[in-house]
C-alpha cells in the first residue's frame, strides 16, 4: 500500500545536538559561524523549510547557549543530561521525546553543513515511495551519509542503543530494509569535527 501525505506529514526530526565537540577544541563548534549564522541553526532552519512534520532539537553540553542562537525558530527542545554517555543516550531522548502517531523519525546530526532542505524532502519522498516502511538515507559511491529516516516500529531498537556508535550498527543489522538515495555531491558526507575541517568547508566557498 503506498503512503499517504498524512503518513509523510508525520515524519519528525530528531536533531542531535548534545555533543561536546571535544575535537573541535574550547569552542563549541555547534555554534561557529558558517554562511552567516551559527552552524546548529543553519541546520535547524533548513529541517523547518522542509516537508517535516516538526523539528526536536536534543540539546545537552551548553545547551543553554544553543537554545539562545536557535531562539524565534519554532523548535521543540529535550535537554539530555547524560550526553557525556555518548551519541545513543540523545537518540534515546529524542525518540523517547516525540508525539504519539508519528511514521518515523530523520535522525540528524547538527554538525553536517551539507544538509540541505533539498536533499530532506528528495528522502521524505523517497520514503513516501517505499510506503513509510524502509530505512532511508543518502549515499555517494556506495558510502552511506546522513540523515537517516527510521519508520517508528524501530524506534524499541533505537532507543536500546548504548554507546557513542548511534544507529549505525542497526543499518547493518537491518541491511535488507535499507534504501540508500544516490547523490552527486559528496557534501552529505561531511561533518565538522575538528577546526580544520570548518575551514576547509569554507575553503571550498561552502555557504
Amino acid at each position: 500500500m503506498a503512503a499517504t501525505d498524512t503518513d509523510i506529514h508525520k515524519v519528525h526530526a530528531v536533531l542531535l545536538a548534545a555533543g561536546a565537540s571535544r575535537r573541535f577544541g574550547e569552542d563549541n563548534k555547534l555554534l561557529a559561524e558558517l554562511g552567516g549564522a551559527p552552524l546548529v541553526r543553519r541546520v535547524a532552519e533548513r529541517l523547518l523549510a522542509s516537508r517535516l512534520a516538526g523539528v526536536r532539537v536534543v540539546t545537552g553540553f551548553e545547551g543553554e547557549r544553543l537554545r539562545g542562537v536557535l531562539a524565534g525558530l519554532d523548535l521543540n527542545f529535550t535537554e539530555n543530561p547524560d550526553f557525556a554517555e555518548g551519541l545513543a543516550s540523545s537518540l534515546r531522548r529524542g525518540i523517547g521525546a516525540l508525539p504519539e502517531g508519528v511514521s518515523g523519525a530523520m535522525i540528524v546530526l547538527a554538525d553536517m553543513p551539507g544538509v540541505t532542505t533539498e536533499l530532506i524532502d528528495q528522502l521524505l519522498a523517497t520514503y513516501q515511495q517505499e510506503a513509510c516502511n524502509k530505512i532511508i538515507y543518502p549515499e555517494r559511491g556506495g558510502v552511506q551519509g546522513n540523515p537517516v529516516i527510521w519508520p517508528a516500529h524501530y524506534f524499541e531498537q533505537l532507543t536500546s542503543l548504548t554507546g557513542d556508535a548511534g544507529a549505525k550498527r542497526l543499518l547493518g543489522k537491518h541491511a535488507a530494509e535499507t534504501l540508500g538515495v544516490p547523490l552527486e555531491s559528496g557534501d552529505v558526507l561531511r561533518d565538522i569535527d575538528e577546526p580544520g575541517d570548518l575551514a576547509a568547508w569554507r575553503d571550498d566557498g561552502q555557504s
